[in-house]
């Protein structure tokens, strides 16, 4: 006997040991723990034990014996009496009469079983007879195995929620073991002898199947669920599908085998350097994953996400630390987007005014943002609904709370910008989320704004923390700032002092005359600018408002412009006569902080332009350099904070101190940066003659109102 047919012999006789064990084990359970209530007890009882009989008989015999095969037989009836008596279980077993004369059917197939036993008994012997038995057999058996399907399929599919819960687990015990038995059959039928290893199989197959009959049979039954993780149906579903693919690979190879000479040899290799391909082009690719994962979760289970393991990953993501990893924004972009395996996304944070500016961008440096990425009105919109917006929605024009007048159109025609997640905390928005198109193509339903919008919000929980904590240590570090600003003034008014002095007494004691008109020039001067720089210092952080008044932008520019001439090119490209109110010298000091920032950013023979125009409200000076440029990350999170510099030894202050000047003069500063092109900062002033305008147009509604009171 061949060494594989002895092996396949002894995993039958092990395999069927083992179901006899197992369908005793479940008949001895069902009878002590089972509902005594449910119709189809005693039938599962006696299937039970059969199907012990059966598998016993089967190791102790073999499974050809009169004595097996009438076992066999028996185990069927019962069986298919199991459905029957299942549909009264639903309550159906009367108004599905026509449910009778298919089970009436399907006993009458079985019984033909013995008489093909006497009929091979008699005329065995004769091959051409035997042969003819067997696929018969195979036959009859693969009717029955069929009808016991159809009745499993109309059971299960016009049952009632309520019921399937009671028939789950008996409807999988009985289709496993019909279903097997067809595959078994029907290989039988089509290769004329029974498949060894299936067959050595079938004995322990229906030993567990029997197992999940006696689940079915607990009066607990309804409350079992089978809740496989997602990881290993992914994984048993991709095992599927390599086994799938091998085995058609072995059916049209042998196919191909059977026309023979060189036409089969070279169709094979073909086969299989196209299927090698073919795996290898689409095995490794995001798309066809993430097709097969969103096609799995639809089918398999009930909900879309796994809510632990999608916790646990958004967890990881955000807690991980800076060091060598992305930035903390960057991260808690990709937090989000992994939920819908967005392969991209965008963080904008409102600045000071509510309008939206982008803070971080992750895995998206195709898109273009603008400076001001959305205003003001989406903010409040954002903040009062904490609605999520579905971009394909406003594309087709469908509005829910008044999104489409206010979405930017950047965001409408980017084809791959899909949703926008609000992070609120505490019913203020601390940022939103933009979202790429995932790889597969689907639309938002319920559970992706439910997840989204918990997750925004525990989100916008760790941004608002962490910009307390950045709070906390600038107010420390200024603290320390300014206890060494107080020694830095002291020294400043002693120095000052002893010019002061000295100038004095060199009018009463200098000599020369010539030497003693340039000392005193000399050192007027320098006390002049050390008085300045005292009083400049002294009301910085005092709360005090500048002084402003009628000042022409293009002067300053030039004056600043001519005050790097030996230092640097800075050239003014463009000087429209603007007259702003401003405070002529805080102006200039904010203009020459980011002028040599322009400068330590360009390359030496790279100019600076100073550009000034105006849009009939405000003036406007530009400073432009076309040096390295900042990312979006650091325009908004360290450019504007103390002691925070992309420049190696720099203090971190001029950028902050020229908006915080602007800002107390009634103006405003903007940034567009981008890097490797360059930088723009942009000064913006209200013009003399529209702040006048302004200002008598609420004298006159003032003492409108004012007038109108007194009448009343």
């Amino acid at each position: 006997m061949p060494a594989l047919d002895v092996i396949v012999q002894y995993v039958g006789l092990f395999g069927y040991l083992v179901g006899a064990v197992l369908s005793a084990g479940a008949c001895l359970w069902i009878a002590r723990y089972g509902d005594r209530a449910r119709p189809d007890r005693s039938a599962v009882l006696v299937a039970s034990g059969l199907t012990a009989l059966w598998c016993g008989l089967s190791a102790s015999f073999g499974a050809h014996e009169a004595a097996v095969v009438l076992a066999e037989t028996a185990r069927d009836l019962a069986l298919i009496i199991v459905i029957f008596n299942l549909f009264s279980a639903d309550g159906r077993d009367e108004s599905l009469k026509p449910t009778r004369p298919v089970v009436l059917t399907l006993v009458l197939v079985s019984l033909f079983q013995p008489i093909l036993l006497m009929f091979d008994a008699r005329f065995g012997a004769y091959p051409e007879l035997a042969q003819l038995t067997f696929e018969v057999s195979a036959v009859l058996h693969m009717l029955v195995t069929i009808g016991a399907l159809v009745l499993l399929h109309n059971l299960y599919a016009g049952a009632a929620a309520s019921s399937r819960q009671i028939l789950r687990w008996s409807g999988i015990a009985l289709a496993g073991i019909f279903a097997y038995d067809l595959n078994l059959f029907t290989i039988s039928y089509l290769s004329g002898e029974e498949p060894g290893v299936f067959a050595a199989l079938r004995g322990m197959i229906a030993g567990l199947m029997v197992v999940l009959l006696a689940f079915g049979s607990n009066e607990t039954s309804a409350g079992l669920q089978f809740r496989p993780s997602r990881a290993v149906a992914f994984q048993t579903l991709s095992l599927l599908v390599i086994g799938s693919y091998l085995l058609l690979m072995l059916l049209v190879t042998r196919s191909l085998a059977v026309l023979g000479g060189d036409i089969a040899r070279v169709s094979q290799v073909a086969f299989v350097v196209l299927g090698v391909i073919a795996a290898i082009v689409f095995l490794p690719s995001q798309r066809v994953r993430g097709w097969f994962r969103v096609t799995a979760t639809k089918h398999l289970f009930q909900h879309r996400y796994d809510y632990r393991e999608e916790w646990l990953r958004f967890t990881r993501t955000i807690g991980r630390g800076s060091s060598g990893n992305p930035s903390f924004h960057q991260r808690a972009v990709q937090a989000v987007a992994d939920i819908t395996d967005s392969p991209a996304g965008l963080l904008l944070i409102p600045n000071e005014e509510a309008q939206l500016e982008l803070s971080a961008r992750w895995n998206w440096a195709t898109i273009q943002v603008p400076a001001i990425a959305a205003e003001f009105a989406l903010s409040g919109l954002l903040e009062q609904h904490h609605h999520i917006i579905d971009l394909d929605q406003v594309r087709s024009g469908q509005d829910m709370h008044g999104e489409v007048a206010h979405v930017p159109a950047w965001l409408v025609e980017a084809d791959d910008a899909w949703a926008l997640v609000p992070l609120i905390h505490f019913d203020r928005l601390v940022g939103t989320i933009v979202l790429a198109r995932p790889r597969v193509e689907r639309r938002l339903d319920w559970e992706d704004f439910d997840l989204l919008r918990v997750v925004g919000q525990q989100l916008a929980s760790y941004l608002a923390e962490q910009s307390g904590q950045q709070a906390l240590m600038d107010a420390s570090r200024f603290d320390e700032f300014n206890r060494r600003m107080a020694f830095v003034m002291h020294d400043i008014k002693n120095l000052a002092s002893q010019l002061s002095l000295l100038s004095t007494n060199a009018q009463k004691h200098a000599e020369n005359p010539e030497f003693r008109a340039d000392m005193l020039v000399t050192l007027s001067k320098s006390s002049e600018k050390l008085n300045a720089l005292l009083d400049r210092l002294g009301r910085y952080g005092s709360g005090h408002a500048p002084t402003v008044r009628e000042v022409e932008l293009g002067t300053i520019a030039r004056s600043v412009s001519s005050r790097f001439k030996r230092v640097h090119p800075v050239t003014v490209s463009r000087g429209e006569p603007v007259t702003v109110l401003a405070d002529a010298e805080g102006l200039e000091q904010a203009l020459i902080h980011l002028v040599q920032n322009g400068i330590d950013a360009c390359k030496a023979e790279e100019p600076v332009f100073l550009s000034v125009t105006s849009d009939g409200i405000h003036g406007q000076i530009d400073v432009i350099d076309s040096g390295c440029g900042m990312s979006p990350e650091f325009v908004r999170n360290g450019l504007f904070k103390p002691f925070v510099s992309s420049k190696e030894g720099g203090f971190g202050i001029g950028a902050m101190e020229a908006r915080e000047m602007i800002k107390a003069m009634g103006g405003r500063t903007e940034v567009e940066s981008r890097e490797g092109v360059g930088t723009r900062f942009s000064l913006i002033l209200p013009i003399a003659e529209a702040a006048r305008l302004i200002d008598d147009v609420a004298f006159s509604h003032s003492q409108h109102s004012s007038e109108t009171n007194e009448a009343a």
